[in-house]
């Protein structure tokens, strides 16, 4: 497989940053920055053959400066919230940047979607590995990092990360993709007509500001219940906070991958599935869009326009001590895998 390597500009620091293009044999693109590690399109076929972007972003890198809405990023130290900017890890507080007030929200003020990585092409597997070296104290996290995802576009068509990391000293680690997906590819600028299911019995309740409640409670009977296929919209004015920004509980034993949710849009036919290893997904329907970016081709990006299933570990983890762990020790090596599968349907 060939890979296409070309020039997407400079990054605030001065490094040159690229654009890697991956296509598989059935026409399906992606195309991958090594600014942020993010994912700037993903074209795939509709139910009639017709090709459409489905990830929003930008066509220039500097869209992506400073990217508020995280569109596409790998997105760490620790992906979501931390409550108030602070942890105790083995006795010693750490204090980190409240960047969304009152709490820390995705690895800082420049998390790992904000920093150059470096690239390998990996033409034999079609895929593309990118690493960042994270120093020891970067936005206030403990400990030298090394952090490695890999983006295969796999001939099934999907988008399959693989994320590892190793670190010197005691730490959180949390890294996701945090891509913006809307199935029909920008002929509908609200997702309310997609359908979704997502696998999980019980979520994580939250307080006014996303922090979790500590508890794992049942969707049954609760407008957070999406086990069987619905539409997004069904009750998203409903839902406090403006829309859905909930974590659901996978059913994952360790290191097993397992389909935690489905995206069916209707008139594309356009279905999306994810798979992942993690014990989480946060389900959020871009409720803090506000019209004021304009994407690719010109698109407005307002409320509601796409949606994020990002898998991860819970948030706040490291100060909830009966969620899973989320603390990477010296010797150990974080894994996760996930894969975005694309396929279409004529129902």
């Amino acid at each position: 497989m060939h890979i296409q390597k070309e020039s997407f500009g400079t990054a605030p620091g001065g490094e040159q940053v690229y654009l890697y293009t991956l296509t598989n044999q059935q026409g399906l693109l992606v195309k991958i920055t090594n600014y942020g590690a993010i994912v700037t399109s993903f074209v795939t076929p509709d139910k009639n053959g017709g090709m459409g972007d489905v990830v929003a972003g930008f066509s220039e890198l500097e869209g992506y400066i400073p990217n508020d809405p995280h569109f596409g990023g790998i997105v760490g130290r620790f992906a979501n919230r931390i409550a108030r900017g602070k942890f105790t890890l083995d006795g010693q507080e750490y204090t980190l940047p409240v960047n969304d007030p009152p709490h820390h929200l995705h690895g800082g003020n420049v998390g790992f979607d904000r920093v150059v990585w470096q690239a390998e092409e990996l033409p034999q597997q079609n895929a593309l590995k990118l690493t960042y070296h994270s120093p020891d104290g970067e936005e206030g996290y403990p400990g030298n990092l090394t952090a490695t995802v890999i983006y295969t576009l796999t001939e099934d068509n999907a988008l399959q990360i693989d994320y590892s990391a190793t670190t010197d000293k005691a730490t959180p680690v949390n890294l996701t993709n945090h891509s913006y997906f809307n199935l029909s590819a920008g002929k509908s600028s609200d997702i309310s007509s997609h359908i979704i299911q997502i696998n999980a019995a019980t979520y994580t309740p939250a307080d006014a500001t996303f922090i979790p409640t500590g508890e794992l409670a049942s969707m049954a009977g609760t407008l957070m219940d999406l086990r069987e296929p619905q539409p997004i919209g069904k009750h998203l004015q409903q839902i406090p906070g403006g829309g859905y920004d909930h974590n659901y509980v996978l059913p994952n034993t360790e290191g097993s991958i397992t389909k935690a949710a489905e995206v069916f849009e209707p008139v594309s036919g356009r279905v999306l599935e994810v798979y992942t290893s993690q014990p989480g997904i946060q389900f959020y329907t871009g409720n803090f869009l506000d019209g004021s970016l304009t994407g690719k081709e010109g698109q407005a990006y307002t409320k509601h326009y796409a949606f994020c299933l990002e898998t991860q570990h819970f948030p706040d983890s490291p100060n909830q001590p009966a969620f899973p762990s989320a603390i990477l020790r010296p010797g150990e090596t974080y894994r996760q895998q996930t894969l975005y599968r694309l396929s279409v349907r004529n129902d």
